[in-house]
């Protein structure tokens, strides 16, 4: 059993509140929380390991990023969800070895533990091919580096034009066909391959998870909805699904079902508890309703939302309808980043955009508990992970206290949100084990995998611009739709996401 104890630590704990303890000893066996007790008294049991000075949290759980998307970190702007997706899922895939599918893996899994994230959802497309050594190497890169991670091939069983209104009016019949022709895995080979990976990395026991991730209701049929969720179901599997993002989507709904996404999954017996909605912007009241009494969850992107134009959800709403709310990055092609520090100070202040009531505002420490307690809960885990506590897994970041951002200390939770730029972090614990120690990643030489992704983007870069080039015919016919959506109505009674 490896065991050792934090000493002389200041702790904080989301659900005790924000004001720290005092000083304490935090011990650590066998990947969990042993027992936490004020310094000095008992003797540390195990190695012991000085934290003073040290400001000691909950690892932040980053519950929604794509890691295909690590090679188009940078490659742009100003373009809206809908136009923007069709770079990072281009017309002819774009040609990697498992080599390079681990090393793009890793750019995320690095600023991940660089910004305090101990968990990290991945949301892993593999179409049109299901290429299992590329999904073993994803797995991979989050077992040597350290991070705890669940990772979901994309699900879903209508392609990814086709989940849009008026394709047969505004694509060429030629580009349909050529769409339509495409050889894809079948999505029922996909499903089972996921089954049969569960049995060997399911949630509770392996720290590098499997998880359900069925793309949008508007890409999946309903009787593979059904399927994904009776799988779930079945194995006790999170899941997480995008649902209703921009104002498109909700011209979209009205089209296809009739109603929003939101009253489509609820007929179809989708919302469940460790169900997380991923984005959920445009929403009714009615549609809150319907996820606060069905136990989902809501997964909030704030940077990704802006970038894209796509909107800001309403937290506040949510969390009075009793909605758990937790936090995630999305992918590096829409926002470039995978920095949770970002996301949870972004939450604190663009939500202070929705009324004039200061009282109703999201605050730091709301925002850092949905980082926190609301991703655990949102992945069926609120009793293993997000807190300090002992039994808890040993998932800590550790940030020095003689650094600016906490100099002079008043509140260390608004100081950590408002001001930390991950400059401060000094260790990083995972499942017990020390994966950062003095700012240094201890699992992993990473100038070294740095170098090879710069060596890796390199020799894939040629594809990626021959396959952006390649969308750009596809522009023309894409653009007229989202003009044609722009011009519809949609629900009046859907909250307002964006300025006028």
């Amino acid at each position: 059993m490896t065991r050792f104890t934090l000493t002389e630590a200041l702790m904080i704990d989301p659900p005790a509140g924000v004001a720290p303890r005092g000083r304490v000893d935090i011990e650590i066996a066998d990947g969990a929380i042993a027992e936490i007790r004020p310094t000095g008294q008992a003797a540390p049991r195990g190695r012991p390991v000085d934290a003073t000075g040290r400001l000691v949290t909950p690892g932040l759980i980053n519950g929604h990023h794509h890691s295909h998307e690590h090679y188009h970190k940078g490659r742009y702007d100003r373009l809206p969800l809908e136009l923007w997706m069709n770079y990072v899922r281009p017309l002819s895939p774009i040609p990697v070895s498992a080599r390079q599918v681990y090393l793009r893996t890793m750019v995320g899994a690095i600023q991940a533990l660089r910004s305090g994230t101990t968990t990290i959802v991945d949301d892993l497309n593999v179409s049109p091919v299901l290429i299992p050594e590329h999904v073993e190497a994803a797995l991979q890169a989050y077992e040597d580096i350290g991070i705890r991670a669940f990772v979901g091939p994309t699900l879903f069983d209508r392609p990814f034009f086709r989940a849009l209104p008026f394709v047969e009016e505004e694509f060429p019949t030629d580009l349909l066909a050529r769409l339509s022709a495409v050889q894809a895995t079948p999505p029922d080979e996909v499903l089972a391959f996921v089954r049969a990976k569960s049995s060997e990395r399911h949630p509770r026991q392996a720290r590098v998870a499997i998880l359900a991730a069925p793309s949008a209701p508007q890409r999946c049929s309903d009787d593979f909805l059904r399927q994904v969720r009776a799988m779930a179901d079945d194995l006790a599997l999170p899941v997480i699904i995008h649902v209703q993002e921009t104002r498109l989507q909700a011209v979209t709904a009205r089209r296809f079902y009739g109603r929003s996404m939101f009253a489509h999954l609820d007929a179809l017996g989708f919302l469940k508890p460790a169900t997380s909605l991923i984005h959920a912007v445009w929403v009714t009241p009615e549609d809150i309703r319907l996820i606060a009494a069905s136990g989902a969850s809501v997964q909030h992107n704030p940077n990704s939302n802006l970038k894209l134009g796509s909107g800001l959800m309403p937290m506040r709403a949510m969390l009075e309808a009793g909605i758990n709310v937790s936090l995630g990055t999305d992918g590096c092609g829409s926002i470039d980043t995978v920095d949770m520090l970002r996301a949870v100070t972004s939450t604190a202040l663009v939500q202070k955009l929705r009324g004039d009531d200061p009282a109703r505002w999201i605050d730091a420490a709301e925002a850092f508990a949905a980082a926190t307690t609301g991703g655990a809960k949102a992945l069926g885990q609120a009793d293993r992970l997000g807190r300090i506590a002992p039994g808890m897994r040993a998932d800590l970041t550790l940030w020095r206290l003689d650094s600016i951002a906490f100099v002079p200390l008043n509140d260390p939770v608004r100081q950590l949100v408002y001001g930390e730029t991950g400059a401060s972090l000094d260790r990083v614990i995972v499942d017990g084990q020390i994966v950062m120690d003095d700012g240094e990643l201890t699992r992993i030489d990473e100038g070294a995998i740095v170098a090879a992704i710069g060596e890796a983007h390199a020799e894939i870069e040629p594809a990626l611009a021959a396959a952006e080039a390649e969308i750009e015919a596809m522009m023309p016919a894409y653009r007229r739709i989202v003009a044609r959506c722009r011009a519809e109505n949609i629900d009046p009674a859907i909250l307002p996401a964006r300025l006028p």
